[in-house]
């Protein structure tokens, strides 16, 4: 057979122990790995419906999976484009292959991708990728198409519950969701409050009645928000509202907000800002309520390591080559990698965190302790003792 169309086969699994198991939530290390197989499936586009996916449910049978794509086997000697059934007939036995080597359904069900992804045309480099995710598959499905069908991994990828956060005070207001580590604004209003200096000429009694008149259709305002952003949203784990002085609670123990919405209200803290910087700081007071959400997690690790750094610089190391030649050492106790860093950089850390049981944590770009710690160089380690 001649060279330029000469089948390249190559099978990619990712076994299940590839993913940290016996957990319906999808974790950080989780998360990103998960990206990245989509990452690596999405660009890839047949020539025609020859890309073969395949979705197997939890617990269903193996070989009734084996036998329809056998039977598809059959059908595609149909088709009348010789390089299209060709495409879609290797697609297939590969993937038989592929699955009876596997024997048996994974515990989270699998999902199984293969087609001919040659970039040349009249080339043939048929691929197969399986994945076991990390929660459990209730979806059955064989489509054959010009891509692969990602959507079901792609939505896992996407923390979908999170917390209304409000700050506000008698001026403003400004409402957000919290959803996985990323802080999502949503509303935000103005009142028309008037400053405590009244203006010549108006009584103590007449000013002050127009203050409080203004605060209340204020606060009405922000409860409308509330009600219209979080009351039927079944994403929304609990509600924080956060605020300076008293105006918080009045706005929380007043008649402004229904009292479907106030039973969502988890918690009300003291903060001082009041526009977008005042949902960080909200998150930050509101860790006994998030303890255990990632973020909470995130900031706990990456705070420690600022606090080492500070009081015990030699147990801490920072930049790529720096904390490599720790790791390497078996001296690190805590690896903290950026999502910013290269899917290579993060494999490389991390099969060398596994020879010494090193905790490697992936780190966010979206928080605050993030975003310093891709400016310190994307990689950082708490280390088992001073160096």
């Amino acid at each position: 057979m001649d060279e330029a169309v000469k089948s390249i086969f190559a099978i990619i699994f990712i076994k299940p122990s590839y993913f940290y198991k016996n957990t319906m939530q999808v974790t950080g290390i989780q998360r990103h790995k998960l990206k990245k197989f989509v990452k690596e499936l999405e660009p890839f586009r047949g020539r025609h419906t020859e890309l073969v996916t395949v979705y197997v449910p939890a617990e269903y049978d193996m070989v009734k999976i084996i036998n329809h794509l056998a039977e598809e086997q059959g059908t595609a000697s149909n088709i009348k484009s010789s390089s299209t059934k060709k495409n879609v007939t290797d697609a297939l036995e590969r993937m038989i292959q592929h699955l009876r080597v596997i024997g048996r359904t994974p515990e989270h069900g699998l999902a199984v991708f293969s087609g001919n992804v040659a970039e040349r045309e009249g080339q043939s480099d048929v691929r197969v990728w399986s994945i076991e995710p990390p929660i459990p598959l209730k979806l059955r499905l064989y489509r054959c198409d010009k891509q692969f069908v990602l959507d079901p991994l792609a939505e896992m990828c996407t923390e979908k519950e999170g917390y209304g956060l409000v700050v506000m005070d008698k001026r403003d207001a400004h409402i957000a969701m919290l959803r996985g580590k990323t802080i999502i604004p949503l509303a935000k209003t103005h009142s028309e409050v008037p400053g405590k200096f009244k203006a010549g000429g108006q009584s103590a009694l007449r000013f002050e009645r127009q203050r409080e008149g203004a605060a209340i259709q204020h606060y009405k305002k922000v409860g409308e928000y509330m009600k219209e952003l979080f009351l039927n949203n079944p994403d929304i784990k609990g509600i924080i509202v956060g605020g300076p002085g008293q105006t918080k609670y009045e706005l929380v123990n007043g008649d402004y907000i229904t009292d479907q919405v106030k039973k969502k209200i988890i918690a009300v803290k003291d903060i001082g800002y009041t526009d977008e910087f005042g949902f960080q700081e909200l998150v930050d007071k509101s860790e006994d309520v998030l303890a255990n959400e990632e973020i909470a997690d995130e900031k706990k690790i990456m705070n420690k390591f600022f606090e080492t750094l500070a009081k015990e610089s030699g147990k801490v190391s920072y930049g790529e080559k720096e904390v490599f030649e720790h790791l390497s050492m078996g001296i690190v106790d805590t690896l903290l990698l950026s999502e910013a860093l290269s899917n290579e950089d993060i494999e490389k850390f991390e099969e060398e965190a596994k020879k010494y049981n090193t905790t490697v944590k992936i780190i966010s770009t979206e928080t605050r302790e993030g975003t310093q710690l891709e400016k310190m160089g994307k990689v950082a380690a708490i280390l088992r003792y001073s160096v």
